[in-house]
């Protein structure tokens, strides 16, 4: 097997992977032209690097999965989610010899656009901001434009749509429009492993916080999943990998009752713990800081030497233009915050401070 590493990886693919799998050789190219190609990765390995190092990265590990900046240190937050949605879907994808590196490089992408204080962030910015707010679409921004010092990551084609389309908030797990899904079964996959990863978290997480206790789960899903998060997580992933291997049809498979199960157990964990009083007192309080900061900074600059610089007074906007072009930048500056540096700012503009001067 003669050429470089990354030329004889893209051979071994070829030869080892199912035909229903993205083939890294076969890329649509990257966002902003192709570059000189990696001697030893794939561009799939060189994507999931850039996804790792990016500041937006290690920003996940200060930012909230379910309860809000929590102070356990055993509390899921949003980087634990997207590495636990990375392993289950580089689990199913090694199984069904789709491309692990796109999964992984998707998986570990995908909530990069995640606000402070998790979901509360993104429906406040989605009401304050004119046209909206989506995590994902934030996601694709970020590697787009943001990153980098503007520059963008530069990812594939296959990552970023991976990245677009892995969300499904309360809709169907795998809907028949295909429409709907990620052009790649990888990007599929991470969809799947997504909502596999947070029912299982979430639900560990809420024992935790004893805001639910294990025989709360109704007896017919502890049946079908099993009692402990392992179980749970393993009785999914066996399934869909069994249930897409048995079909061999180019699409990913839930069995029926599988799917009836997932769905089921996420409607009991919106009812008993993503709406509970307890998680929506807080979600409240969170919606109100977002909403004070976009507000502040709509008529103040940045701070442009950490917490302890004054915010000057802006001018008004002279156009139309200048006052969206505002509010895109506000809505960066805001969704790039993690609960503590967030919580931190709103302390210093809002707060009083003691009069230091004896």
């Amino acid at each position: 097997m003669a050429g470089t590493i990354r030329e004889q990886l893209e051979v071994l693919e070829l030869r080892t992977l199912s035909p229903h799998a993205c083939f890294s050789r076969q890329s649509r190219g990257r966002f902003h032209g192709d570059e000189d190609p990696c001697c030893l990765r794939t561009v799939f390995q060189r994507d999931r690097d850039l996804i790792i190092h990016s500041k937006t990265f290690r920003r996940l590990k200060h930012k909230t999965q379910v309860f809000l900046a929590p102070a356990g240190d055993h509390y899921r937050t949003r980087l634990t989610h997207v590495l636990e949605v990375s392993q289950i879907a580089r689990t199913m994808a090694v199984c069904l010899r789709l491309n692990e590196y796109l999964t992984e490089a998707i998986a570990l992408g995908h909530d990069l656009g995640h606000t402070p204080f998790g979901h509360a962030g993104e429906f406040s910015l989605n009401l304050l901001h004119p046209k909206g707010f989506k995590h994902y679409r934030q996601s694709l921004r970020i590697v787009d434009f943001l990153e980098n010092n503007g520059r963008g990551l530069n990812l594939t084609w296959e990552v970023r749509n991976g990245i677009l389309k892995h969300s499904k908030g309360y809709g169907e797990i795998l809907p028949d429009d295909t429409t709907e899904l990620a052009a790649t079964l990888e990007g599929q996959l991470v969809r799947v492993a997504d909502i596999m990863a947070y029912v299982n978290h979430d639900m560990d997480d809420a024992l935790r916080a004893d805001m639910i206790h294990s025989d709360d789960l109704p007896k017919h899903l502890r049946v079908v999943l099993g009692d402990r998060a392992s179980q749970r997580i393993n009785s999914m992933v066996v399934d869909m990998i069994k249930t897409t291997l048995a079909r061999d049809d180019g699409r990913l498979h839930l069995s029926e009752q599988m799917n009836e199960t997932i769905t089921e157990l996420r409607a009991f964990l919106y009812d008993n713990v993503y709406r509970n009083y307890r998680v929506h007192n807080e979600f409240e309080k969170a919606q109100r800081i977002i909403r004070d900061l976009y507000g502040y900074f709509l008529d103040h600059e940045f701070p442009d030497n950490g917490l302890g610089s004054c915010c000057a007074k802006r001018p008004p906007a002279q156009s139309m233009e200048a006052e969206q072009q505002r509010h895109r930048q506000v809505c960066d500056f805001i969704a790039g915050m993690t609960d503590r540096y967030a919580l931190a700012l709103y302390a210093q503009i809002y707060m009083p401070k003691p009069w230091s001067v004896l």
